[in-house]
């Protein structure tokens, strides 16, 4: 009987939206904007890291171009001098100094002609120095007779062979340019006989020993530039004297 009057549920308006199990609408939405976010910012930390990477990498770069540097003692500090740093000086082997030699003296030599100046070049390469300088300074085209009026160029060379212990190579280079017809059939020839002759001028010029000598012709086959202008081939028109360590393979 007691069950027969209970009450019965009340009923459910007629515009009233059912009712939802478990967590609201807006909360699901508000979880995916915090889980972007939180993405967002794991993305601009892992950015900022790599920029940090990045940054010490450059850092190490200039480092290693300027040399490391190291705090002075106080006693050592100029009273003019605004830093308290200072470049540790990098130590040069025995050879490393022949050749930084070498190069200074033989650009000095240059340096004081005007003309050869603007012509000759010197640098060091394969544990050596190497003068380079436009075939036309001491040859006409397609000869291979010495002009004497330059011979004087080679004094600088010779004075380096006879103060230290080095040898000497001459090479003599082309362009892809076959010689006029006449006494030399190919560039082979023509380079040759004009890295003989430059050889036989610095030996009566020194007075020194064959054993310290050669002479190689390269003709076309070692261009410092592609010839395919003007100027490229000229460029690769050349002589070079090599001076070099005795130990050192000079061909």
């Amino acid at each position: 009987m007691a069950e027969k009057n209970a009450a019965p549920p009340p009923k459910r308006k007629a515009d009233e939206p059912p009712k939802q199990e478990g967590l609201p609408e807006w909360m699901a939405t508000f979880a995916d904007m915090v889980t972007l976010l939180l993405c967002f910012f794991v993305l601009l930390l892992s950015f900022a890291q790599q920029d940090a990477n990045k940054f010490k990498t450059l850092m190490g770069s200039i480092k290693n171009a300027f040399g490391i540097q190291i705090k002075r003692p106080d006693a050592e500090f100029a009273a003019f001098s605004p830093s308290q740093f200072e470049r540790k000086d990098v130590e040069l082997k025995k050879d490393d100094q022949q050749i930084l030699g070498m190069v200074v003296e033989l650009k000095n030599i240059v340096f004081d002609d005007p003309n050869l100046k603007k012509t000759v070049k010197v640098s060091a390469e394969d544990q050596g120095v190497v003068m380079r300088f436009p075939v036309g300074t001491f040859f006409a085209p397609g000869s291979a007779e010495l002009k004497l009026e330059s011979a004087p160029l080679l004094d600088g060379a010779i004075k380096i062979l006879k103060e230290r212990n080095v040898n000497l190579v001459v090479r003599g280079h082309t362009n892809d340019i076959a010689p006029p017809a006449g006494m030399y059939p190919t560039n082979w020839e023509l380079s040759s006989a004009r890295a003989a002759a430059l050889l036989r001028e610095i030996m009566s010029r020194g007075d020194l020993s064959a054993s310290r000598l050669k002479a190689v012709g390269y003709a076309d086959s070692q261009p410092l530039l592609p010839n395919t202008s003007d100027p490229n081939r000229e460029t690769n028109n050349r002589m070079e004297l090599y001076l070099h360590k005795p130990e050192v393979k000079s061909w």
